[in-house]
């Protein structure tokens, strides 16, 4: 029953278009990271996404930042 639920969930990005593992999104506003001064600036291309559960949707790595989590809403799909 689980694995039917997450068969059935589709993350989308901030244009509609259906987001899958392994795609490249682009960033579509400047993103402040807590706890740090480092900013994610629109435009930064992120490669080889992983779709996940939880409040953000996307888990990835950003060169120059590291490994973080995003929301589906702030970035379109290349």
């Amino acid at each position: 029953m689980v694995a039917d639920e997450a068969a059935v969930r589709v993350v989308r990005d901030a244009h509609g278009t259906v987001l899958g593992d392994g795609d490249t999104v682009t960033v579509i506003k400047d993103l402040k990271l807590k706890g740090s001064s480092l900013v994610v600036k629109v435009g930064t291309k992120v490669k080889n996404i992983r779709i996940v559960e939880g409040d953000h949707d996307i888990d990835c790595r950003i060169d120059g930042i590291g490994a973080m989590q995003l929301k589906s809403e702030f970035v379109k799909k290349v």
